[in-house]
Order: C-alpha cells, then structure tokens, then sequence
C-alpha cells in the first residue's frame, strides 16, 4: 500500500564567518505534516512542485485536503519518451554531469530502428531555443511499479525531474554552464541518418534494452539527431577540434565543450553496457541468471539502478556476518520466516535459540540492503524529507567561531563540499550525514508491515526477530551506504564543477596574446641567490643570461649592468615573476624607470605569474632544449617567453601547476588530466602551429598528433628541410590518412618562415626534400606529393576543401597569390553582399558553413593570430602600493584566476583583490559574456570599486562596475 508521503518545513539557521568561504545553514524539522510535498522554494514565486500520476498505477492514492490547481496535460507529441519497462532512474543518476532538461522531440519506441531528428521549424519550447537557465527539483510520482514484489504490496515510486525557469537576472557565478546552442528553430546542420550496418553494429555491441541515441539526447540536453552525428563522428575517430571546426554542420554549431560533454555521457554508457554484459555472463556462469534478471540489467541506464538490481546477486565478504551464518545452514530458516512462518521451529537448527536467531536476524538484515524495492523505497523517503543535513564538527580549527555546524545536503555548494573534503582528510573536521528520526520511523514502519511482513501468523518471537533484522539493517548496513552515497554525489558534482572552472580559465590563460616584436627582458626575482636575468630576441631566442644582486648592497653597480644589457639589445620591455622578492624588484626598476635611467629607451615592465616555472626549468624537456644553462636561468626564459607567446610555453607545463581554479589536489586526477588535456588540443588547433618553427612538445598537442608522430615530424624536419606544403605530411613515418585528415587544418606553412629557413641553409640541404618524392614503409606503397608551396596551406582552410576554394576564387574574380590582401577581400564582399553565402554554398555544391571558413581563410591577411582579438599583459611604469587604496577608489586591473566563489583580479599593488559571485552580475557583463561558460576568466580587463581594505590580513574586497572592451 502507498503511504502518503510526509514533508516538514524547515527553519534555516545560518553560520556565517568573514575568514571563512564557507556558509553553513542548519535545517531543522518543525514535526508538521502537510498533504502534498513540495521542494522548499527559492523565491516566493517560485513554482510549487507538481504531482505527476504514472497510467500503470494500479490504484489511484489519496486525495488530499486541500487540492491544488494542476496544470493542463501536455499533448502526447510533447510528452517525454516513455523508456523500456525495467528500473527507473531517479534525478541523482551519476551518468549525467548536466542537469536534465525535457527534450520535446517526436520519438517512438525502439524497434531496431535508429530514427534521426531535425527540427524544422522553431518550437515554443525546443531545446535549441530555451537560452533562459533552469534550475532541478525533485518531485516524486504516486504510481507504483509492476514487478515481482506486486502481490506483496510493494510500492516503489521513482524521481522525475522537475524545472522551474528562473529569471535571467538570476545570475549565479557557480552554476554550470549551458551548452552553447543556436537560438534559430531552423535546422541548422544537416541531419544523417546513421547507416544500417552502423546501427546494427551499435546496437550488437552495447546489447541492451534502451536506444543509446534517445538516452543520450535525453542526458546531455542536445537533440538527437546531433548526438547521432557525434556518435558517428566519434566512431570514425574525428577528434573535437576538428568535428567543431570542419564539421558544424553535423554538430549544429556545438562548442567544444558541448562536444566534450556528448563524448563522456556516451563513454559512460558504454562503459556501463560493458559492465553489463560482464556481470551477466558471471552471473549464468553461477547459475543464477534468470530471463527476468537479464532483462532488468539490460534495461538499466544508471549505475545506481544498475547496483541495485546486481546487489542482490553480488558476493560479498566470506567474513560478513550475513555469510558465517549462511555457512551455519541458517538460510532455510530465514527463508522459512517469511514465507511460512508458522511451521518455524528455531529449535530444530541449532543447539542455541539466541544462535540461531541471531544467524537468522543477519540474513535477513543482509536481504533487506540488497532489495532493490527497499532501497528505492528508502531513497524516496530521504527525498522526501528534504532534511539530510552534514553535521560538521570542527576539531580546534581556529578558522572557525563555533564548534558545530550543518548544512543541508540539498543546499551544499561545490566549494563547501570541496572545503569539508579537504578539512576532513587532514583530520580538522568530522563529518556526519543527519537522517531525521521520522524518517527512521516510517522506513521501519514500512518494511514491518509491508515489504517485509511474512505471508502467514507468525508468533511475538518471530515478529521480534524481523523486527531486530530491520533495525539492524538499517543501523549498520543501509544507513552507511546512503552516507556514502549522499557524499559521493556532492563530491561528483562539485569536481564537475571544479574541473569546468580549470578549463575556462586554462583556454582563457592560453588565449592571452602574444607580445611580439620587441626585445624582453625575462627576470626571476629573489634575495639570497640574486636575480636572475635572460633577454630573449623576438623570436625567442636567448640573447644573454646574467644573475644581478637587487636587494644587496651596491646596488649601483647593477644598475649600470641593467643599463648595458637594456640599451645593448635594446630591450624595452621587463617581466617580471611575482614570487619571492617580486615586490622588492619592481620596486627597483620602477625607480629607474621614473628617474629615466634607461634613456633614450622607453622601457615599461609587467608581473607574470611564474607557477610552474621551478617544474619545467628541471624537466627532461627543458634539459632537451637549453641543455647548458642552470636551471635558475631557465626559469626566467620560461618567465620572459610566457609573455612573448604564452601558448608555446605554457604547454610545457602540466596544467595543473599552471596556478588557476581551486582545489586542483582535491578533484580526480584522471578527469582532471583528460579536460585540461583537452583544452590544451583545442587551443593549440585552433590557434594553428608553423610546423617549420614550432617545438616538438606543441606539436604534440596538436589535433591528430601525438608524441610519437611530433618527434618523427621533428626527425623529418632536422633530416630533409623545412615542408614546403601540407602534402609533404603523408611522407612521415606513422602518419596515417586518418591522422592527416585531423591535423592538416591545423598546420600552417608559412611562406616568410619557409624563405626564412630555406635561405639560412646550404643549397644541398635545401634540395634534400626534393629528392623524397615517396615514403616506402614496410607494407605501404609509395606516395607522390607536390614540390611547389600552395599558398592556401597557410591558410585555416583544410585540404579537403582546397577544390571549392579554387572554385570559390574563379568565381569572384580572384587568385591564391591574393590571399589576406585587399584587393581579395573587396572582392568577396562584393560576391557575398549580390549573393548570400547559402546561395553561394548551393552554386559551388557544398555547405555555409564549409564556405564560410573559406571566406574566412581567403580575406584573413597573412599570420592572421585569432588571439589578438584576446589581452595582452598589461606593462607600467609605476608602482601603487596597498597603503594608497582607499574605500570607493576605482581602479582597472587584470583578472587573474577564478574560483567557485568569486574572481582574483591584479589591480597592481602587489596582493590580489577578490571580486565575490554576489557582485558578478548580469548587468555589469558585456552582452557577449553572459552566457555563464564565458562570465570572468584570467586575462579579462575590467573596472572595478574597492569596497573594504585589510591590510593587516592582506586582503581587499572589490566590487565589479564593468568589463573592458
């Protein structure tokens, strides 16, 4: 029988502290029932939950009190697609790292087809045009569930999600991001149907009972039709730089991000179809398997669902007690209690009575934490209480005023989670997940008179055995796995979390722009060991190391060497590191320069941030690469050389010790490495790389390219020459048609470089390549390429496309030669403004968005850098110190890092101000810079107001009036 469900009010009591990031809130249970639960409300308008009634419920339940108005039944074409009869998922599945949105297409159930979306017109509510952002809540259906506990009354209920828009001035700095999406209703790609034999190897390979293309569009919020693209991109292997670049079409103009997360939904449920199909076959192999069992695994699209079906099933220990019991041949007994109790005789098993109902209290304990009804059961009754709360006792942790505190499991930020986390492996702080006694209560009431009640007259002693057994189990089997569960979901989140603010600020610390054209002057600071000194060409090079004593007496005398180095390589800029003694150094060279030392130079200097710099300046590949310099000066190249071209340097580093997030040490390793590896492939493809001049590590980054093919590029290079165009690529040992596809639109040729090299060589070095004109492999067949440089090789325009473009060029009257000139350029705007690009696109027979990157890649001029439309480092002459600000001051300065709670911006006084969330809103964004993936990120300018000065903490509170331009 369904209970009704039991809600409580809750009354927060807040803990607040100013050295603290955290803030904790009590829940307390006021004991009142109320007939319908609701989620507790954000805002007072927000909307009340719904009660959603499932049609296979057997009886309808209670009508309450006071009913409340129900909103219009959609129509079945906008209904959610029913999924395959089997186990529910509930809103806290583990497989999805984005929260869940309706996706309204027109699907049917799977019969062996795989259907393809596109949506042709705009729909009300499509999910390419809800750009508004949604916040989850949970609402529990009545229906119960037809399966094998029917006849007993069981009553398991399921979670669906509920959403409830939120206004767009809602801005919260630490809530996912959206995918980005067009807002057009028109389909923007074009959608392909996955080919029969590709659908039947798919559905061979996972064998499972649900449609991996709805479950898919169903978890990541994308339409199916562009799931079913990037699924048969990802089996191609196409890698995300390249689907998101030359394949738009396909993905509906999906960022990467986007793309990144389709890819790991479907590596999870390919993972868990994998795991499937192994504990199937372990299972017939014990002879346990069941046509019913089979078919409920092969139906689960969780990993929750999934353990709570294979639990039962799943050996454990031989030292549980549950197990020496079973080994005492107490099974039967247990077995005979609930089903015929009545003929029970505790007697006949053992010597002892107390033994034997001790034994039988275990199994059934054991039995009771592995039924998949009782779980679900107890999983609803902990939703319904809304009331789980961690209990936080703080030991000696002198952050912190008062000595306990809670906060509700619903209501935990990410860095609450991460800072308790943190707290609690270092011994500081214990942590409790609080159940509410009424909880408790009903479960047991439940399971006595319900779930677990023996099918005949049993007598007080047998009552009181399953009684004990419940009690038990609770105590000390399912109340430690909803502890666990409950911290593993928080800490899931918050690491997804986490690992999303590592890689918006890795691209944006990537994207910073170049300084190029000047001479610089790299500077490690420090006091015993000196200062040490590389200036560096514009290319890179090391002109000079030298070690100069600043904070020492004689200070003149390095003076005067300052001098000599600035106006013998005619340096004009200085970077500086921000660590030890950074204060001290730029306060020296700020003197000189307003005391005009360096004329007739114009010297200016900037502060860099040196994390990671000790690492590489040790690493094989910066022994590889400066093998005869001391490590000390090698970390003020590494200084001088992130500001001339951060992105060639910093990928040097792992991204880790990059210095940007949070919590970097507290969040999976694996994950960690895998996201920021993947934004380092897709800074470095979509920059572009020379492949005459760059390194072999950036090569490695390169879409399509790994370690292996970057060191045989670079053996290619240093045996036969610069390549004179991207055909020459196939002549390379490992160099596949696959790998070329991925990684020639991201490889520049670059003409002033190739004269470049080609004149600073001997003449028989310089016609090595030509005499290469086939790659003989073990197993391959000879491959002819050109000899001649094809200028749209330095162009972001892949080879596949090289025939349109010369199409595209006869057309509007131009020719390759023209390539970024202005001549060119009038010209194609002339064609595009008389023809649009889609008419354009359907004459040369190909896509917009495949002659859009043409166009691009024809009118960019020549070196075109898309990180100039990024900051540069911002150099000065003079120094402010934290005793100048004054409460109102308003200042520009330069975002340094961002965290879960607030932005880090350098305002040039040698500490950092933090910017909190509370003040990062929506008005104070540019248009562009709304959308929450692109809010603040390291490298941003913006102005901003100093709202409290600490200097005896060293921290200064700001407060955001806008972004610069």
């Amino acid at each position: 029988m369904m209970r009704k469900a039991r809600a409580a009010t809750t009354k927060a009591v807040k803990y607040n502290d100013m050295d603290s990031d955290l803030s904790f809130s009590q829940t307390v249970s006021s004991g009142k029932d109320s007939d319908e639960w609701g989620p507790p409300e954000p805002k007072p308008k927000a909307k009340t939950a719904k009660r959603t009634v499932e049609p296979k419920a057997p009886k309808e339940p209670k009508a309450p009190k006071e009913p409340k108005p129900r909103a219009a039944r959609k129509p079945a074409a906008e209904r959610k697609t029913q999924a395959p009869k089997g186990p529910k998922d509930s809103g806290s599945s583990g497989l999805a790292g984005t929260r869940r949105k309706k996706v309204e297409d027109k699907a049917g159930e799977d019969k062996g087809e795989t259907q393809t979306y596109c949506p042709q017109k705009a729909e009300k509510s499509g999910p390419s045009s809800r750009m508004k952002e949604e916040r989850v809540s949970f609402i529990v259906s009545e229906a119960h569930q037809a399966d094998r506990w029917a006849d007993e009354g069981s009553s398991q209920a399921e979670l669906r999600v509920k959403k409830e828009k939120v206004k767009e001035e809602d801005f919260t700095f630490d809530e996912p991001c959206l995918k980005k999406q067009k807002t057009s209703g028109a389909c923007l790609g074009q959608p392909t149907a996955l080919p029969s034999s590709e659908a039947q190897s798919l559905r061979n390979e996972l064998n499972m009972n649900w449609n991996m293309i709805q479950l898919l569009s169903t978890l990541t919020c994308v339409e199916q039709w562009v799931c079913l693209n990037v699924v048969v991109l990802l089996r191609e292997e196409n890698t995300v730089p390249f689907m998101v670049r030359y394949r738009k079409e396909m993905i509906n103009h999906m960022d990467a991000d986007a793309v990144r997360d389709v890819q790991m939904v479907y590596e999870e449920l390919c993972s868990l179809a994998k795991k499937t199909q192994s504990v199937i076959q372990t299972l017939k192999k014990d002879g346990v398997l069941t046509t019913e069992l089979e078919q409920n695994l092969r139906s689960c699209q969780s990993c929750l669902c999934f353990y709570l079906q294979y639990s039962p099933y799943k050996k454990g220990s031989k030292l549980t007690k549950a197990r020496r019991a079973k080994a005492l041949g107490l099974e039967g007994a247990a077995t005979a209690l609930m089903e015929t109790p009545h003929s029970l005789d505790l007697r006949a098993c053992l010597s002892s009575v107390e033994e034997v109902a001790t034994g039988v209290e275990h199994i059934l304990a054991d039995m009771i934490a592995k039924d998949p009804d009782t779980l679900t059961y107890w999983f609803l009754c902990t939703c319904l209480s809304c009331l789980s709360s961690l209990l936080l006792c703080m030991n000696q942790w002198k952050c912190f005023h008062s000595i306990n505190a809670c906060v509700c499991v619903y209501l935990c930020l990410c860095v609450q989670t991460l800072a308790i986390n943190r707290g609690e492996s270092f011994k500081i702080l214990t942590v409790k997940v609080n159940i509410p006694d009424s909880v408790k209560s009903d479960f047991t009431r439940w399971c006595i008179n319900s779930r677990w009640r023996p099918k005949t007259f049993a007598r007080e002693e047998l009552n009181a055995i399953i009684r004990n057994a419940v009690e038990d189990s609770y105590k000390r089997l399912i109340l430690p796995f909803l502890t666990r569960g409950y911290r593993t979901k928080l800490t899931s989140a918050a690491e997804k979390e986490s690992i999303a603010m590592f890689v918006r600020n890795l691209r944006q610390r990537l994207l910073v722009g170049p300084v190029r054209g000047c001479v610089i002057m790299g500077v490690d600071p420090g006091f015993t060991h000196g200062c040490k000194l590389a200036v560096l060409s514009p290319t890179s090079q090391i002109l000079h190391t030298d070690v100069v004593y600043l904070n020492n007496p004689g200070q003149q005398r390095e003076a005067d060497k300052l001098r000599h180095l600035m106006i013998k390589y005619s340096c004009t800029r200085v970077v500086i590191g921000n660590g030890t003694a950074c204060r001290e150094t730029e306060s020296f060279f700020s003197d000189l320069i307003s005391r005009r030392y360096f004329h007739p130079l114009d010297v200016s200097y900037c502060i860099t941030s040196e994390a990671g710099a000790s690492i590489y300046s040790v690493s094989p590949e910066a022994v590889k690469e400066m093998p005869d310099l001391d490590p000390n000066l090698r970390s003020a190249v590494s200084i001088g050389r992130r500001v001339q071209d951060p992105l060639a340097e910093l990928v040097k580093i792992d991204p880790k010790h990059i210095g940007i997030g949070t919590y970097q040490h507290d969040v999976s390793a694996g994950a960690l490495k895998a996201a920021l590896g993947g934004v380092v492939q897709e800074c470095v493809s979509f920059v572009g790389v020379d492949i005459n001049i760059c390194s072999e590590i950036l090569m490695r980054h390169v879409s399509g390219l790994n370690a292996g093919r970057a060191r045989s590029i670079a053996e290619w290079r240093e045996k036969k020459g610069p390549f004179i165009n991207r055909e020459q690529l196939k002549l390379v040992k490992g160099m596949g048609p696959k790998s070329y596809q991925q990684c020639a639109g991201f490889i520049r040729i670059n003409p002033q470089t190739l004269q470049s090299i080609k004149s600073s060589l001997q003449p028989e070095a310089a016609a090595a390549p030509e005499k290469s004109a086939a790659k003989k492999g073990k197993g391959k067949t000879g491959v002819s390429v050109p000899n001649s440089f094809n200028p749209l090789d330095q162009t972001c325009i892949h080879p596949e496309s090289y025939h349109v473009a010369q199409r595209f060029l006869s057309l509007v009257g131009g020719h390759v030669d023209q390539i970024g000139s202005a001549a060119l350029r009038n010209c194609v705007e002339s064609k595009v403004r008389t023809s649009c690009v889609e008419d354009l696109a359907r004459t040369l027979d190909t896509t917009p968005e495949t002659l859009q990157l043409i166009i691009d890649g024809l009118t960019q001029p020549p070196g075109f850098d898309i990180r100039h439309n990024f900051g540069q480092a911002d150099f000065k002459r003079g120094i402010v110190s934290m005793s100048d600000l004054k409460v109102g001051t308003v200042l520009t300065g330069r975002v340094e890092n961002t965290a879960l709670f607030g932005a880090f911006v350098d305002i040039g006084v040698g500490r950092s101000g933090l910017i909190h969330k509370s003040n990062i809103t929506l008005d104070k964004l540019p248009v562009s810079q709304r959308r929450r993936s692109l809010a603040l990120g390291p490298g941003e300018r913006v102005e901003v107001r100093v709202l409290n000065v600490d200097s005896q903490r060293g921290r200064i509170g700001l407060d955001l009036i806008r972004v610069l331009q």
